[in-house]
């Protein structure tokens, strides 16, 4: 019998579930192994239905075409390709870019009761050998390998054995230059597609692709009459913010005790950024942990897995940290400057609350971030043409830090979404703090430039206003001007945060240079004048996410218990929001338990009874029984 025909079959036997009319599928053929797709969502994963951009995608591939999936982070994009694997006779062969990627996403399958393996350089000839034969028995149903294996002519001719009925390639932004993460490797997909002895469906899926990447990935890896499903780039859990002109050390203090029991990424842009910051938080006394490309192979995995196991809330890295990390219950991530695109920073971004819940996307932006990715740009060994095209995408990400408008709105149409509204929750729908007249500090500061020259970066000119005896400002004859010390109440760094503030809203420029010099920009001038004022709104300062409840605390503490015995990251064993939606809901029996959104029956089985038992303790303890 047809392995369709046969979950079909088992299907009709068991409940009804929720899909658009079969008519808008073409046939009832058609729908109704939709609906068997359905009943391994919610036999293996948990979910009652698919979200409506996963189940055009599903639908798409089990009808036979190629397809383009581009969906947020978080939206769940490997569904889209794992539930069709498990319907086809074959097996699906899924190109991912990273081994610790293929690890996560072959650890949650098993742990689901899925047949699934992964292919990598560590492998000697003969393990590799050995689990393609089990693939071609049919003891695997999905196969990950990385895209220079495609490279490998003996891999290849090994490959050539097995029933492959869909390629699956994510993070398929990746095949294009003008994406934000180019690799070469992945021009080798297309090929090893033609190689084989009949060709398979193809599912390309990412999370951030322009229409310029979109129309690259069709045409690089040669895809036929494709589907092409954009399900909106916006984020409804995720609050999105800018803050300009922070005392970045601070902020992020405060910000991270007040979220001590949260898990958080906080990126910075160089090593010696994350090195510093790493140094600052540890001495006193935050859970902080660190990586970048500097660190040894060793030290980035045991920092790694200390993050994903919860054994550290806060992880402080550039952005060699991100691709391939699964975990679920980021509550935060904090940009500590601003990124070189907005691709890059998106999807940085984005490993907050893949969960659902509520989290915090905050990029902390100063004037000197400017200078920082353009030195990138110009360090690197780009083409004319590709340098270009990467000033225009800094130009739009510094937009981005600028903008007064809707954030998750001007990021959508970024991305060729022009229909999308104002969020109502970033920080600029949200921001209704009370403005705050700075018109006579703004003018004390435009007038020690103007005296001063506009020769000197930032930090003399605020020790000229805070009245200092540093030797340089006697040296030039500063202590002399009619500016010095007439912000002698001010601490020093609170006047150089003033003058980002005043370069990041344009009233002041800063050359593009190595030590940038300080200049009054246009909008300086009436507010010498007094023709204009200058207001700033005062930011509330961070407080407390999330109230966790004492039977959550009991359920992550019993899932950190059992993530240590089988060597599993926390939230391969259930999400936050599943361990959430318990303590909401006290579940005392399995018919209830299988109700919450993420206990399948495989998670139940391996995991429902131990959770039961905690629920059903703290359920006598509250009745008294």
């Amino acid at each position: 019998m047809h392995a369709c025909t046969f979950i079909y079959s088992f299907f009709v036997l068991t409940q009804t579930v929720y899909l658009r009319s079969y008519v808008e599928y073409g046939n009832e053929g058609e729908y109704a192994l939709l609906q068997t797709a359905v009943q391994i969502l919610q036999k293996h994963f948990g979910y009652p239905a698919f979200r409506p951009g996963q189940e055009r995608i599903v639908h798409s591939l089990l009808s036979g075409r190629d397809t383009i999936g581009i969906m947020p982070t978080g939206g769940g994009k490997s569904i889209c390709y794992q539930v069709p694997a498990l319907l086809f006779e074959g097996v699906t062969i899924v190109i991912s870019p990273l081994i610790s990627l293929m690890k996560d996403q072959v650890d949650v399958l098993v742990s689901m009761g899925i047949s699934a393996a992964q292919i990598n350089s560590a492998l000697d000839y003969a393990e590799v050998r050995n689990r393609l034969q089990k693939a071609r028995r049919g003891e695997y149903k999905l196969l990950y390998v990385a895209p220079e294996r495609l490279e490998s002519e003996s891999f290849l001719a090994l490959v050539q054995q097995l029933p492959i009925d869909m390629v699956a390639v994510d993070e398929a932004h990746c095949v294009s230059q003008w994406g934000h993460d180019f690799r070469p490797s992945y021009l080798a997909v297309a090929r090893f597609i033609q190689s084989l002895p009949k060709r398979p469906i193809v599912a390309a899926l990412t999370a951030t692709a322009t229409p310029e990447v979109t129309q690259d990935i069709g045409r690089l890896l040669s895809l036929r009459d494709e589907n092409v499903f954009i399900s909106g780039f916006a984020r409804d859990n995720l609050s999105l913010s800018v803050r300009r002109g922070e005392d970045r050390r601070k902020f992020i203090q405060e910000y991270i005790k007040a979220n001590r029991q949260q898990a958080g990424i906080i990126y910075a842009a160089t090593r010696k950024d994350v090195d510093a910051l790493h140094e600052h938080l540890q001495a006193r006394g935050f859970s902080v942990t660190r990586y970048h490309a500097g660190l040894s192979e060793e030290e980035r995995a045991k920092n790694q897995d200390a993050f994903l196991y919860d054994d550290v809330r806060t992880m402080i890295a550039t952005n060699a940290f991100g691709m391939g990390i699964d975990k679920s219950n980021v509550r935060y991530v904090i940009h500590y400057s601003m990124s070189k695109n907005l691709e890059a920073y998106y999807q940085e971004a984005g490993r907050a609350g893949r969960d659902g819940e509520p989290s915090e996307c905050i990029l902390l932006f100063h004037a000197h971030d400017i200078q920082t990715q353009k030195f990138f740009i110009e360090q690197g060994e780009l083409t004319e043409e590709r340098k270009e095209h990467e000033y225009k995408r800094l130009y739009a990400m510094i937009d981005y830090c600028r903008t007064p408008r809707c954030l998750q709105q001007y990021i959508v149409h970024y991305f060729g979404e022009v229909s999308a509204e104002e969020c109502g929750r970033c920080g600029n729908c949200t921001n209704d703090a009370e403005l705050t007249d700075i018109t006579v500090e703004a003018q004390k500061i435009f007038s020690c430039v103007k005296r001063m020259k506009e020769r000197y970066g930032a930090v003399l000119v605020a020790q000229v206003l805070k009245g200092s005896k540093n030797k340089k400002v006697s040296q030039f004859g500063f202590d002399q001007l009619p500016t010095y010390g007439i912000m002698k109440d001010y601490v020093e760094k609170e006047i150089v945060d003033l003058i980002q503030l005043l370069i990041s809203e344009d009233y002041l420029q800063v050359t593009e240079s190595q030590y940038p010099v300080v200049m009054l920009g246009e909008r300086a001038l009436p507010v010498l004048r007094g023709e204009e004022k200058v207001w700033q709104k005062v930011f509330v300062r961070p407080t407390k996410q999330v109230e966790d409840d004492d039977l959550f605390d009991q359920l992550r503490q019993l899932r950190k218990e059992i993530s240590q015995a089988e060597g599993l990251p926390p939230y391969v064993i259930f999400h936050d929001s599943t361990l959430k939606e318990m303590s909401r809901l006290c579940p005392t029996d399995k018919q209830a338990m299988l109700a919450i959104k993420g206990v399948g029956e495989s998670k139940f089985d391996k995991y429902g009874r131990a959770f039961l038992e905690c629920l059903q303790a703290y359920a006598g303890q509250k009745t008294g029984v």
